[in-house]
Parts: structure tokens; sequence; C-alpha cells
């Protein structure tokens, strides 16, 4: 398929001169020149950026260790702490600059200097300590955005323990699952969150999570103290339960940071799959931070008076590589927001670019529809009714951007200046693969544009081989760097055949995305997911994981999940159920829906509950009892099907399948 029938796009935006003359990387020569370089001398450009941009305890000799591919090393032999490297190099030159402006969701203030912060960290590291941690030992992060967030990651960090953050609106079950599969030893949580003016639970989850079975290794839960609600205290198994404030409770302030190798796995973050067991992603310690720095310089193009701000929440890796350690190694000044975009109204972003002087803001298309639709009906909340002069840099991530957003971004919230950075990238590469410089490159609405400096990626057909430009493929990076996914935890299997398939020769990154270069500019447009994981509000879904949620509650029989377009969220989840007993109708039939939707939020989390559900007595399938999800996208869709269904068992349960119960 050629890009114009996919984009039809042809409005180009350049770089101003001013940007381009102040850019850390300026005009589209330097960038070539970063991709020769690495062209030229692979490992020497990795190197040395891992020497200009790190702080090293024992220095590395040994750049790239392929012997295992593709379970590859850098800088294996080096020594460092990424906690010392966003915060101790800090407190000689930069410790009274602000690093943390945080505004809670009630809209109070709290400024944290890098050296404020790092006492905090270090007396929460020396309390961590006396829970008897190990280096390795894993522990899961369950608390709400803010300074303590980043706080906990950083003191793991600092200690050598590895964290795993969960998503404070996942499930018990989710964090049942997540608990067992990385063995984790501690759990670190608040009592509870406050979103849109509520205050929501959070420790409940974590009883009702260990309370399932199968966590006899968590031995601590460590509890902050946020919103006051009442919870129940040490009925969590084995485990013993600890209030924050009397853990840090006469710690001293500093605390040495446990020197680790460069391949110490840093966190571990799970992420959706095609099949229902989330996959433990492991990163290492020097290569996921020397791109996070080294892509808040080029992509960001961050300077030393910049106040960046990335609305992604810890949870997420969004929030790992732009909140918790790329701002803080780069010692910029950035906003950490607690709440969500439409409280008290949806002016609410926009008044705090004004508020807090943000230059550089960083946010899904997710929330650019969400606001768009709002700003149509409430003047008052239009970015235009607010001073965004300090805006210099605007970027997108988590799904693909549409062009109609990406010019109303730029025309309302960017004043028509600013650029934008449509950044591509994946929880495995743990930061941008593809993406726009915005010194250099020109901009083209709902394309990422091109290569990050130093990252192979290309268009390739089912066997691995090159296809043109302006002809769609599978996304893959042929040659490893240091910022990758090193293996899923506990199950390398899984790793090599889910990312480094044997049809592509075992040794090439399969990115699981369909995308299409253009033919004239090599610029880069993804298509979606070749598997079945939908992308929900920038969240990365498994239908396996809703489908199994949903045939676990006891009046299903049989489910599919599937996805369609949606305005705001980008894609819904439309789910076909075939119950157990008759097909209930009318008030009963709603009341089902109500009932499984509930089961499925309280399984997965409330962003996976189903917008659609459907009933029928069978699911459509071949003879060989194949469900033909293709045809189920396009009934999702609305559309009529005239594609050949001449192999499908039972054609009729087609037209039952259509009805939507409101």
């Amino acid at each position: 398929m050629s890009i114009e029938s996919v984009l039809h796009e042809n409005r180009v935006f350049e770089p101003s001169a001013d940007f381009v003359k102040n850019a850390n990387v300026s005009g589209m020569s330097a960038y070539n020149a970063l991709c020769k370089e690495a062209t030229d001398d692979f490992q020497g450009f990795w190197a040395k950026l891992a020497r200009e941009l790190l702080v090293w305890n024992k220095p590395f000799t040994k750049t790239l260790n392929e012997d295992n591919a593709p379970f590859y090393k850098w800088f294996e032999d080096g020594e460092l702490n990424v906690s010392a490297n966003c915060l101790d190099k800090h407190l000689n030159t930069i410790p009274n600059k602000v690093a943390i402006i945080f505004e809670a969701d009630d809209g109070s203030v709290t400024n944290v200097t890098f050296k404020e912060l790092y006492h905090r960290v270090c007396q929460f590291a020396n309390g961590l300590k006396k829970l008897n941690l190990t280096v390795g030992d894993r522990v899961i992060i369950y608390l709400p955005m803010g300074i303590d967030a980043v706080v906990a990651m950083q003191a793991c960090a600092r200690l050598g323990l590895t964290h795993s953050v969960v998503f404070g609106g996942f499930s018990a079950k989710s964090l049942n699952e997540r608990i067992i599969d990385a063995g984790a030893v501690a759990v670190i949580t608040s009592d509870g969150q406050f979103r849109g003016g509520k205050a929501l639970p959070l420790k409940p989850a974590v009883d009702e999570g260990i309370a399932m079975g199968g966590c006899e290794s968590i031995k601590n839960v460590v509890v902050l103290k946020k919103t006051g609600q009442e919870i129940t205290w040490n009925q969590n198994g084995n485990a013993n339960n600890i209030w924050w404030h009397d853990l840090i409770a006469g710690q001293a302030d500093t605390c040495e940071p446990v020197m680790l190798s460069a391949e110490h796995p840093l966190f571990l973050l799970y992420t959706s799959g095609s099949t229902g067991k989330p996959k433990g992603v492991q990163h290492s310690s020097a290569g996921y931070l020397l791109h996070a720095m080294n892509s808040m310089r080029w992509t960001f193009d961050v300077k030393d008076n910049d106040v960046f701000w990335c609305t992604a929440d810890v949870g997420w890796i969004t929030g790992h590589t732009y909140v918790a350690y790329g701002p803080l190694a780069m010692g910029v000044t950035q906003v950490v927001f607690e709440g969500i975009p439409t409280y008290p109204d949806a002016g609410r972003f926009w008044q705090m670019i004004q508020k807090h002087k943000v230059s550089i803001f960083y946010t899904a298309p997710t929330a650019i529809r969400s606001l768009i639709k709002a700003s149509e009906t409430t003047a008052s909340t239009h970015p235009k009714s607010y001073d965004l002069s300090s805006l210099r840099l605007l970027g997108s991530v988590g799904e693909p951007i549409n062009p109609e957003a990406w010019m109303w971004y730029y025309e309302n919230v960017g004043g028509g200046h600013c650029p934008i950075v449509d950044t591509f990238w994946q929880t495995e590469t743990g930061g941008h693969v593809i993406t726009p410089l915005p010194g250099a490159t020109s901009l083209v609405p709902g394309s990422c544009t091109l290569p990050f400096p130093g990252i192979d990626i290309d268009v390739v057909d089912e066997t691995g081989k090159d296809v043109p430009w302006g002809t769609g493929g599978l996304l893959v990076i042929k040659k490893p760097w240091p910022s990758m996914i090193r293996t899923i935890y506990n199950d390398p299997e899984r790793y090599k055949s889910s990312y480094y398939p044997v049809d592509l020769g075992g040794k090439i990154y399969l990115a699981g995305d369909g995308a299409v270069r253009d033919a004239k500019t090599g610029n880069f447009t993804i298509m979606g997911r070749i598997d079945d994981v939908l992308n929900v509000s920038g969240h990365r879904l498994g239908t396996m994981e809703i489908e199994s949620a949903l045939v676990s509650n006891p009046l299903v029989a049989e489910a599919a999940v599937v996805g369609k377009p949606h305005d705001i969220k980008g894609e819904s989840v439309v789910a076909y159920v075939v119950l157990k007993g008759q097909r209930p109708e009318g008030e009963e039939l709603k009341k089902i829906v109500a009932q499984l939707r509930d089961w499925v939020g309280k399984e997965i989390g409330p962003i996976a509950k189903p917008d659609e559900i459907r009933f029928g007595d069978n699911l459509p399938k071949t003879r060989s009892g194949k469900i033909m999800r293709r045809l189920l996208r396009s009934l999702a869709k609305g559309e009529e099907i005239t594609s050949d269904i001449s192999t499908l068992d039972n054609p009729a349960i087609l037209d039952q399948l259509k009805e939507v119960v409101k």
C-alpha cells in the first residue's frame, strides 16, 4: 500500500531559523552526520556517548557483547549507579535548582530542589535497608503520581533493588500476577490516591492481591499515608505492614549508592502481550539511562533553563524514562502532576503551563483529542484563553497522532511556532526510536518522521527482506543498541519468539507494528499493531487478557475481543460473548453487560472495560474451529462484509453479532 493511501498528507513544517540556530542538533546536516558516524563505527558511536553522558565508578572496556545473541550486553564490565547519575552528580553544581514542581490534584504546589530530593531518596533508601533487602531483590511500587513515587524508584535504584511499578489504575488481580511472576519481596504503596477530586483506595487492592495466593515471597508492605482513608493493617498473610513515615524516622539523609554492573536489571515493567500473561520487560542500568539522557538532549532539545512536563504516569514506560530518570539525570526542572486533564475543568493543562511557565510539553494523542472536544464546547477551557507563550516545543507519545489533531495541537497550543516531536517507541525500547529532532527535521502531521541517530530501523516483509519505500511491511530494528529490552523476566524463550523470530533470522528485533516509509522522504508512518494488542488511550492491552477475564466469569462460555477506532481513545474495546445459558433479552441483557464490564474492570483495571458487548449463540469460526477475527473487526466498525466467507462454518451468526446492546 502507498503512503498516500494512508495519510493523504502534503503539509510540511520546517523548523524556524532561530530554533535551528540554537538547537542541540542543528540542521539536517548535523542529523545526517550523526547517522553517518553511527553507520561508520556503530560500537564507537555508542561508546563515545556512554563516556560523555554517564558518570562511571569503573569505566567499561567492552562495548557490545553479542556472543549469546539476541541476549545482547552493553558496557558490561563497567560499573555505575543510576541514582547517583540522577542526583549525586548535581550536588556540587545545581544543588538549589528546582528538580520537581509537583502540582497535586487539588492544585497545591510543592517544589523540591535537587539537593532536597537527594536527601529524601537517601533517607528512604536507608529505611529500605532495615527490611533486609539485598541487591537484585524485586520490589513492587504501587503509588500515585507524585514526588514520593520518584523517591521510591530512585531509592530502589540506589540500593540495586529491581523495581516493578504497577499503574495505580490496575486491579488486585493484576498486582497478584506481577508479584508472583517477579517473585517480589516487598510492596511500596499508599493508603489511596486523589484523582479528579476523589480519594480512591490503593492499599485495599494490595491486600486483596496478596490474599489471592501465591504471594508468599512478600515480606513487607510499606504504606504512604496520603489520603487518610481507613485501611486494614497486617492482614497480608506473612507480610509485615509499616508506615512510610515510621520507616524513615531517624534515618540519615545521606546514603552511599551501591555500584552495580552496567547490565544490572534496573527495573521490570509488565506490558500486555498477545497471550494472556503479561510480559516482564527487563531493562539494564547503563544502556537504558544513556538513551533516557540522550533522547532528552536530542529529541527534546533540553536546555538548562527549560521547564519540562511529561504528563505520563510513572506506571508506564513514558513516566519511567521522561519523569523518573531522564529529566533528573539531565538536571532539568520538571513538572509532575497528580490529577487528570479535565479536573476541575478541561483547561487544567493550559492553566498549569501558564502558571509554571512550562517550555517543553509532552502528552498523549488521547489527551489532545479529549481536550479538542472540550474546547469546542467551552471557550474558557480553550488553550487560546491562556498565556502559553513560555512553550517552545511540544511532544506526542503513546500512539500515532492523526493529522488533524496534530494541526490543532500545533496551532492552538503551540501558537504555530512550536515544533511537535511525534515520538514512536515502546516499553521494550526504553526511549524514542523514530522521532523528529526539532532543530533538524521537516515535520509532517501524522508522521513520526525519521530514525533516532544510531538506531537501524526499517520496514521488511515476512521473510526479513527490505520492502521498497512506499510499501507497507513489518517494522524491525536490525542492529542491537544499548537501551533495548534485555529479556522477558523468567521467560527467555518467550523473549526470543516474541521479539527475535526465527522467520526473520533470530537476530532482527520485530517491533510488532506495521509501518510504511514515504516513497520520497523515507519518513515513517506507523500503521498499527500486527498482533492482537489494542492501544486504548495510549495503554497497550492484550485482547487475550480481556478474553481470559471474560471467560473466567461464570456466565461466559466463550469470548473474543477486538478493537475499533475511537475518536478520543484511539481504539475502543469490543467484546463478543457467548453465554453458558440462553441469550437473555431487554433489561436482563443490560444487567449482564454491566456485570461483565465491572468484572473486567476488577480483573484487569477500568481501562480494559469493553465499550461494547455483543452476544451470540456462537462465534464466527472456520470449519477447523478458528475464530475469524477479521470478520469481528469488520462487524465492530459497522462495515458490510464483502470478503469471502466460504470457509465460515456458521455464517448466520454474523447477523446476531451485529446487534449492539445500548
